[in-house]
């Protein structure tokens, strides 16, 4: 058995999996979420069960770890609950997508308390049961170092991608799927500019395959098969990637997508990674472009688009 003395509070699809991960590996987790029915299936499981923030920290000894995998918007709140009933030389881990500044603040309040914070980006969705999690971390060195064995569980492995040619000697902690990569707040700045990114890749895989459809009214005109295009693209292609491997499983159950809504959501992280840009004064076209595609998805162009259409035909008389 694991010598990590393990929480989680937050049982949706990623904090579950989690838990999961982790019992594979011989870490058991004590849980708790506002929802009995997310706690009983996980109990069922062989997860420890608790009924509020106070009976998960009393079966947890010391030193105790307790993740958080909540909202951004109830992180502040949960962490003010939680910091209640810790004693000094426990460990909390946010591991959801909250603001990296953020982090500093609430790395703060523990500290004043002996508490010990780790901020996680954390990359894998709902396939890192199996596939592992990509975790970026941020935290005081030597608590992410005594962590390690709670992060080797959950990431990937040396297997999981072909060695970069020119690596040599033992693998990095990177090669493994995960990395310490600065002091609090760095984890979650590494994981907001990752999901900026994904904005950007997943609206250019979108933007084309859209082309391809429309291309029966160019001329000449084309009627291709989207599925097969990306069938092929997979196999030798420079935009091979997991997100087309996503993508071209959503075309096989669904060709038309007509059941998925053409109205794109945000979750923030594109929001701060453009923020971020501006603070830093480094132009980012491309991930900009795709956060407001998100929000004309949404028709929030919809009185812009309109003044448009009343200024034409204001100065030419055009009527569409």
């Amino acid at each position: 058995m694991s010598s990590i003395n393990f929480g989680m509070i937050g049982l949706g699809r990623m904090g579950a999996n989690i838990v999961r991960r982790l019992s594979q590996h011989e870490i058991t987790s004590v849980i708790y979420d506002q929802s009995p029915d997310a706690i009983k299936v996980l109990a069922a499981e062989g997860a420890t069960a608790a009924s509020d923030l106070a009976d998960l920290v009393s079966k947890i000894a010391t030193p105790r770890t307790i993740w958080i995998m909540v909202p951004s918007s109830a992180v502040d709140a949960t962490i003010e609950d939680l910091s209640q009933h810790l004693s000094r030389g426990d460990t909390v881990i946010d591991g959801g997508n909250s603001h990296y500044k953020n982090d500093v603040v609430n790395a703060k309040k523990l500290a004043a308390l002996g508490i010990s914070f780790v901020d996680i980006g954390t990359s894998g969705g709902v396939h890192g049961l199996s596939r592992g999690y990509s975790l970026m971390i941020g935290g005081e060195k030597e608590v992410v170092e005594r962590l390690d064995p709670l992060f080797k569980a959950l990431a990937p492995g040396v297997d999981s991608a072909t060695r970069t040619p020119g690596r040599k000697g033992e693998p990095s902690q990177s090669e493994h799927g995960y990395l310490h990569c600065g002091p609090h707040g760095a984890g979650h700045f590494v994981k907001m500019i990752h999901n900026g990114i994904e904005y950007g890749m997943m609206a250019a895989i979108a933007e084309g395959l859209a082309i391809f459809e429309a291309a029966d009214g160019m001329t000449p005109a084309y009627e291709f098969d989207i599925a097969e295009i990306t069938q092929v693209w997979r196999r030798g292609s420079v935009v091979d990637s997991w997100l087309l491997d996503l993508t071209a499983q959503s075309l096989q159950e669904s060709p038309d997508l007509l059941e998925y809504s053409a109205s794109v959501s945000d979750s923030g992280e594109g929001r701060w990674t453009v923020q971020a840009a501006v603070e830093a004064g480094i132009p980012a076209h491309v991930l900009s472009a795709a956060l407001y595609s998100r929000f004309a998805s949404r028709d929030n162009d919809e009185f812009a688009n309109r003044l448009l259409s009343a200024m034409r035909s204001q100065f030419g008389g055009h009527t569409a």
